[in-house]
């Protein structure tokens, strides 16, 4: 329950500092966890990134001045974190319709993505297939590329670069080179870097030896291992895995993230086989 309660401070904390120019660093400090891991976690659970949400409610409040007051567009603009009017207006439209200016007489619907609240719900129909894991270091070794944070890129950044991979010939590389006791092919996430807002995302495979021609190595910390059991076809059953560990697993296992990549395990079967088997291997303490 300290997970959920982590996650509900640093929801509080956004809200409390809704006017502001709040950075992820403070809001991920208040989780106790790495702006990169707060970002992933709340991307899963939500399905949107954490400027999104600052928007949404930025933008909901907004309304709710506009129609219950009398001031001025551009002073809602400001106090709102819009640097011109031209900019909020534009916001403003896109998520309900219709311009601010409209507001006081519009007898229409607006859009209004209210305040979170972390829930943690009794649930057991569905099992989760897992098992603990202790492994010394090991090696990966495959193609790195580096995506920004900034306004959920990295999300629209990876699955373009699986495309890529599996459509001039690595994602087969790196399945035939595979050699170590993780069967498959690996997307990995490496942490959050401060300096640039970015991180490292690597597509590769557990390989011991010297790396071939045009691929890096990435070497992975000794670590306990949760590995769940993902039981059909990409990308649905992946992320609902996902979402029902973080929703679920993490608040009642008496476990903590580890800080130590996460790993997703594909196999070279059919992905979109209602009987694929993949994994997802979370480092805890």
């Amino acid at each position: 329950m300290i997970w959920v309660e982590s996650l509900q401070k640093a929801i509080n904390y956004m809200e409390e500092h809704l006017l502001e120019n709040i950075t992820i660093e403070s809001i991920a400090k208040q989780a106790n966890v790495s702006p990169f891991y707060f970002q992933r976690i709340f991307m899963i659970l939500t399905n949107m990134s954490v400027g999104e949400y600052l928007r949404r409610r930025r933008l909901t409040l907004a309304a709710q001045e506009l129609s219950r007051t009398n001031c001025k567009v551009v002073d809602i603009a400001y106090k709102y974190g819009y640097e011109t009017p031209e900019a909020f207006s534009k916001a403003f439209r896109r998520q309900h319709g219709v311009p601010p200016s409209e507001v006081r007489k519009y007898m229409g619907k607006l859009k209004s993505y209210n305040r979170l609240v972390i829930q943690v719900k009794l649930k057991g129909a569905e099992p989760m297939h897992y098992k603990i894991v202790e492994r010394d270091r090991f090696q990966v070794v495959g193609i790195k590329r580096k995506f920004s944070l900034n306004n959920g890129e990295n999300y629209e950044g990876i699955p373009k670069l699986w495309d890529k991979v599996n459509q001039d010939g690595t994602s087969d590389l790196l399945f035939q080179l595979n050699n170590g006791e993780i069967k498959g092919v690996l997307g990995v996430c490496v942490d959050y870097s401060v300096s640039d807002k970015s991180m490292d995302y690597w597509v590769a495979t557990e390989y011991h030896g010297d790396p071939p021609d045009g691929l890096s190595t990435l070497e992975i910390p000794a670590a306990k291992w949760a590995v769940f059991e993902v039981h059909g076809p990409m990308p649905h059953a992946m992320q609902k895995a996902w979402k029902q560990i973080f929703s679920e697993w993490f608040p009642s296992s008496g476990y903590q993230h580890a800080a130590v990549p996460d790993l997703e395990v594909y196999s070279d079967e059919d992905p979109s086989s209602p009987d694929l088997y993949s994994e997802i291997w979370i480092p805890v303490k």
